[in-house]
């Protein structure tokens, strides 16, 4: 965690394009691309094209405002949590950071051992190895996060979330970004995410992450 806690990435513009699945028939599915702009502190603002519909998220801290079928609306908690994850990875933070983000998502930090995934050797911590339904985070000492297991709250209880991270790349000194993102609700894939272009240290404005403004309508 020290050697990532150095990397100095303070923005990032990450743009995907997205394969959506049907939980009820995995041969149902529907492309579309995403647009992420990350800031440190968790501050994102996401953009997701899938057919006829346009989604804008914009999250600053723990507020997290959604433009969805042409209403604006400040979001329960739950589906704050889900949009947490894009945070969680990306960008180099201190030890003591990650781990009281893992610890409020569930994880127990105190608990940890090493496992290989991948013919690598990761840290797993909040779970034992074959434990796939507690909380828990993966974590390469080269890569950051290779996945992290939460509990989904949703209108009909609450499922196990995993999202697995891979197919990493170098896109700035000493730092790598998975370019493949897969996500899963209780064992049944509804997502994947190939990355096709990621910018780091742009510069992004402070505007982009103003929730207010996007409930004002005030912005694009």
């Amino acid at each position: 965690m020290a050697r990532l806690a150095e990397i100095t990435v303070t923005d990032m513009v990450v743009t995907q394009t997205l394969t959506l699945y049907d939980p009820k028939d995995s041969h149902q599915q529907v492309r579309g691309e995403r647009k992420l702009w990350i800031k440190v502190p968790a501050r994102l603002r996401e953009e997701t094209k899938v057919e006829d519909l346009r989604l804008l998220r914009v999250m600053s801290g723990d507020r997290l405002v959604v433009q969805r079928g042409g209403k604006v609306f400040e979001a329960p908690p739950r589906e704050r949590e889900r949009q947490r994850v894009h945070t969680l990875f990306p960008l180099p933070r201190t030890a003591a950071d990650l781990l009281r983000e893992w610890a409020s998502l569930g994880v127990r930090t105190e608990v940890a051992t090493d496992v290989r995934v991948g013919g690598r050797t990761v840290t797993l911590i909040g779970a034992v190895e074959g434990d796939r339904t507690s909380p828990a985070v993966w974590f390469d000492p080269e890569y950051g996060v290779v996945r992290i297991i939460t509990r989904v709250e949703g209108p009909d209880g609450a499922k196990v979330g995993d999202v697995a991270f891979s197919e990493h790349r170098k896109v700035a000194a000493g730092f790598f970004y998975p370019f493949r993102q897969e996500l899963f609700l209780d064992g049944k894939l509804l997502e994947v995410a190939f990355v096709r272009s990621v910018e780091v240290n742009t510069g992004l404005s402070d505007s982009l992450f103003d929730p207010d403004a996007l409930l004002k309508g005030t912005s694009h």
